[in-house]
């Protein structure tokens, strides 16, 4: 084991049991949980200080089982039977209500001759439902320390740290799965050809039929015949049935549970929440809310946000020397880095209510609600997963798609998941919505939300009819099935959630603002230079916006944007997006502060008052449903085309989605602007 003075820890168990939550909580740190398979798709690692000791903690994917079925499972297998070496233990987490499946990838881990320790997680939920589990006897049966938590409540934390510096990591010396009679000759075979000592591991290897340790050194072993009559599945189904066989009997010893005549609120909520019909209605109020909240909660902070920074740019403008700098700091990078800044609020509202959503428990049932939804799509539940993450951002999201087996259905997937409305379109979406939507209301609701709503179900339409059309294209003849847990509903975690929320808000202003502060120097600079007409100068300096290099820019395209409605403001905005969405914004704001002619006041006052030269209004409802569209499917993130050529490892279908993506999103603007104009 490892000899180094860190010690380093695996954090193994099922998906949804916790592990996260106990890994944020050792570590302090602030990775993301979630009540559903899939939130975990690589390894995360942390580490913390105990009386002397520096610890490393790798939180690995959940799995049910050692045998991988999809890409974040090899990750956990690999860890197992490849990096034994280089870890002092695992702490196993089980959880409390699942006793039972918990325990078949516990003995699998135990029978590999892992030095291992049991926590038993959420045991407040085993207790509010009448069910006793005898931790001394498991703790016997089992061979192992056994400890309880409830790591929602910071419970047991404080113990585990205790015992995993203690090394309190027990060894098992036998293999409690007893190997079928007809497969002993082979497996004892192999252990005495090989330097191997674990029949158990051996085991493993003949019953993989995917990646797991090194299967051709066992191949190697076997003779034609032997290797005809394994069926790698047909082991693995041997091994569950004779493993769950044992741990019904360890069951029978360890759990009690009191009859419970009182229906519990879980039971009561679910009948309604995953209603085939009052389920859709009630998920459709709930994002309602979500987006009105988003437009009248955040009012407040981004009217102070915009003041701050209107204030900031007259002050610079003020006291600094006139020149270049002055122009630069004043109209240039303080308007464009405040032009996305005021969009804060707004986007840490919605992830705050998506955080709750999925603490609560709630959002394990939209996946369940939506898989049969999706079905006929070509996608199954668990694309839910990505596709929900997606409204956040679609890197994680496309990542998440690991926990997806089928490979049809992930590279479907992660194909359409950019469509799905992404925080840092929120901005762009705000802005032109704030513009062509009057400030009314229908039965309490305002246009404005119901705008915004409609512009993430058109994303979420568009994902339905792109999956559609892949399925017809992506051939294959693989099925898949849904098989998750609904877990019980829990209070949500609203001071920690906030916290999660605060992080990620200042990642979108530390991430958006160092890219947004580049484009306003960039914008500024070929703003302030243009063609002189002294053949002594290379370029003239100071001149007026429409007289600069980057108006000359601007116009060389609108010949192709026009026909969408769009000026060469608009055409420049669009241009610098492609690195990123929220880059629009920057990008207009800055654009409408060099402007001399604009009037002084917020970017989206002289955005509504610019007019075209017949007097038009160039933001007119036309243009603004345009622009609304382009953004809904134009695929405008350069970070998101990288992480789908690395999922994919494909150039054909990271070059066929942005191409796509463009060209869809270049039809559908031209289209709607031609029907409104």
């Amino acid at each position: 084991m490892n000899t180094s003075n860190k010690k380093q820890i695996l954090l193994v168990g099922n998906p949804n049991v916790g592990k996260s939550t106990v890994f944020n909580l050792l570590c302090n740190k602030k990775q993301k949980t979630g009540n559903y398979a899939g939130v975990t798709v690589a390894s995360h690692s942390g580490d913390y200080d105990y009386q002397g000791e520096n610890v490393e903690v790798i939180d690995l994917p959940g799995s049910y089982s050692i045998y991988p079925s999809s890409e974040d499972e090899a990750i956990l297998s690999k860890f197992l039977v490849e990096e034994q070496k280089n870890y002092s233990g695992v702490v196993y987490i089980l959880e409390a209500l699942s006793i039972k499946r918990g325990l078949l990838l516990f003995q699998q881990i135990q029978d590999l001759g892992i030095p291992i320790l049991l926590v038993v997680n959420q045991i407040d939920q085993a207790e509010r439902r009448g069910i006793n589990i005898d931790i001394d006897q498991l703790s016997r049966e089992l061979n192992v320390t056994v400890l309880q938590a409830n790591a929602k409540e910071n419970q047991g934390i404080e113990e585990l740290r205790t015992e995993i510096h203690k090394g309190n990591f027990t060894k098992s010396d036998t293999v409690s799965f007893d190997i079928p009679t007809e497969h002993k000759g082979l497996v004892f075979k192999i252990l005495a050809e090989t330097k191997e000592e674990n029949q158990y591991k051996v085991w493993t290897l003949l019953s993989s039929d995917t990646y797991l340790g090194k299967l051709e050194t066992v191949h190697d072993q076997l003779n034609n015949d032997e290797v005809k009559c394994l069926i790698p599945k047909r082991l693995q189904t041997q091994e569950t049935i004779r493993r769950y066989q044992e741990i019904d009997k360890i069951i029978s010893k360890v759990l009690s549970k009191k009859p419970q005549f009182k229906e519990l609120l879980t039971e009561k909520l679910d009948r309604v929440l995953v209603h085939k019909f009052w389920g859709y209605v009630i998920f459709g109020l709930i994002l309602l809310v979500i987006f009105q909240s988003v437009f009248f909660l955040a009012e407040y902070p981004m009217n102070w946000i915009s003041d701050f920074f209107l204030w900031l740019s007259g002050f610079a403008n003020e006291h600094l020397p006139a020149g270049p700098i002055n122009s630069l700091i004043a109209n240039g990078i303080i308007p464009g880095v405040g032009g996305i800044m005021v969009f804060a609020p707004q986007i840490g509202i919605l992830l705050y209510f998506l955080y709750l959503l999925e603490d609560s428990g709630y959002m394990a049932r939209v996946i369940f609600l939506m898989d049969r939804f999706l079905r006929p799509f070509g996608l199954n539940g668990k694309s839910i997963v990505p596709l929900v993450s997606g409204t956040a951002c679609a890197i994680p999201a496309i990542m998440s798609t690991r926990n997806i087996e089928n490979v049809k259905e992930r590279l479907i997937t992660i194909l359409v998941t950019p469509f799905m409305t992404c925080s840092a379109r929120l901005p762009v979406y705000s802005i032109i919505i704030g513009l062509i939507i009057p400030s009314k209301f229908f039965i309490g609701i305002s246009y404005k939300a119901i705008a915004l709503m409609a512009m993430y179900f058109l994303g979420f339409f568009t994902s339905l009819m792109a999956s559609l059309i892949l399925k017809k294209i992506i051939k294959s003849n693989a099925k898949s099935f849904l098989v998750m847990d609904l877990p019980s509903y829990k209070m949500p975690l609203f001071g920690y959630d906030f916290k999660i929320v605060l992080g990620k808000v200042w990642e979108f202003i530390t991430g958006a603002g160092k890219i947004i502060f580049l484009f306003s120097i960039v914008i500024w600079f070929f703003s302030y230079i243009g063609p002189t007409q002294n053949k002594k100068d290379f370029v003239a300096t100071d001149v007026r916006l429409e007289q600069s290099y980057l108006a000359k820019m601007g116009k060389s395209i609108e010949p192709v944007i026009a026909p969408l409605g769009y000026d060469w403001k608009m055409g420049v905005g669009i241009l610098t997006s492609f690195v990123a969405r929220e880059v629009f914004v920057g990008t207009m704001s800055t654009l409408y502060s060099l402007d001399d002619e604009a009037p002084e006041g917020k970017i989206i006052d002289k955005m509504r008052a610019d007019v075209k030269p017949n007097g038009e209004k160039i933001y007119s409802f036309a243009t603004g449903i345009s622009i609304l569209f382009f953004y809904a499917f134009a695929m405008q993130c350069v970070s998101t085309l990288a992480v789908v050529y690395r999922e994919t490892k494909s150039w054909k279908w990271t070059v066929a989605q942005l191409f796509g993506m463009s060209g869809l999103a270049y039809i559908a603007s031209l289209i709607v602007y031609q029907i409104f104009k």
